[in-house]
């Protein structure tokens, strides 16, 4: 920064910076000024240190030059970061918080999926088939009220209609909840008792993490949808064929006059 204060931006051609990242507080404080931004891949970067070095051994000086000379060479290929407003950034950031939210929930269904296979067969064949599987709010509900197939055999229409009703469920509860027990009540492989009881264990654990996850990535979702509508060219926007369409959420119903949110 000290070197960059030398060479004062408001001049009339300030030096452009290149710099392997597009977000911190380093880029925030350059893009303060006039100087051109250039954000270059890692990627991109490593195959350009392969012209200054074949052992690909990194050091700071080394990939400073390596970056000055990405901008002395090949500058016209490469893209500066635009000069958005703080409100556009601002939903840049919640947009990338809601991707990595919902990627993060994507592992930890992933985990519940794979450890029900070791054990509970019949909770994938209730929920697998489901839009949104086993993120679906009645999914973790029933499940975290029957985490073992002896649990699970042992559910009342009752049970299970009033675990729907907890899920959000308003329509067809009747017959999903037989369709559930029926499930529930037939024939399936099985651990020894013991062991299912702690697999169960396990699998009450996770669900409470894939709550949290879930709930952290509609909450994002929301805030990216208000950071979207606050901004003046959100209508035109929406305007466009495809950027409208239903709430996408797990256990969401699907209403078209809500726009989707733009990720």
């Amino acid at each position: 920064m000290e070197v960059l204060a030398e060479h004062d931006d408001t001049a009339e051609h300030p030096i452009p910076v290149a710099i392997e990242t597009s977000r911190g507080l380093l880029v925030a404080a350059l893009r303060t000024g006039h100087r051109k931004v250039y954000a270059i891949n890692p990627l991109a970067a490593a195959r350009y240190r392969d012209r200054h070095s074949l052992s690909r051994k990194k050091s700071d000086p080394g990939d400073a030059l390596v970056l000055a000379n990405i901008l002395r060479t090949d500058m016209a290929a490469h893209r500066s970061l635009p000069d958005d407003s703080g409100q556009v950034q601002a939903l840049a950031v919640v947009a990338r918080a809601q991707q990595d939210a919902v990627w993060a929930r994507q592992q930890l269904v992933n985990q519940v999926r794979s450890l029900l296979r070791e054990y509970y067969p019949a909770a994938l064949e209730a929920f697998q088939s489901k839009q949104y599987g086993l993120a679906r709010g009645d999914a973790r509900t029933v499940l975290a009220m029957a985490a073992t197939q002896a649990k699970a055999e042992r559910l009342s229409l009752s049970q299970l209609r009033s675990a729907l009703k907890r899920a959000g469920r308003t329509r067809g509860i009747e017959d999903e909840a037989r369709r559930l027990q029926g499930i529930f009540r037939s024939q399936w492989a099985r651990q020894p008792q013991r062991v299912e009881d702690a697999l169960g264990i396990q699998l009450l654990a996770l669900l409470r993490q894939l709550d949290a996850a879930c709930e952290a990535a509609d909450e994002l979702a929301e805030a990216v949808e208000a950071h979207f509508r606050a901004h003046p060219d959100a209508e035109i926007l929406l305007s466009f064929p495809g950027l409208g369409g239903a709430d996408r959420r797990p256990g969401a119903r699907r209403d078209r006059r809500r726009p989707h949110p733009v990720r």
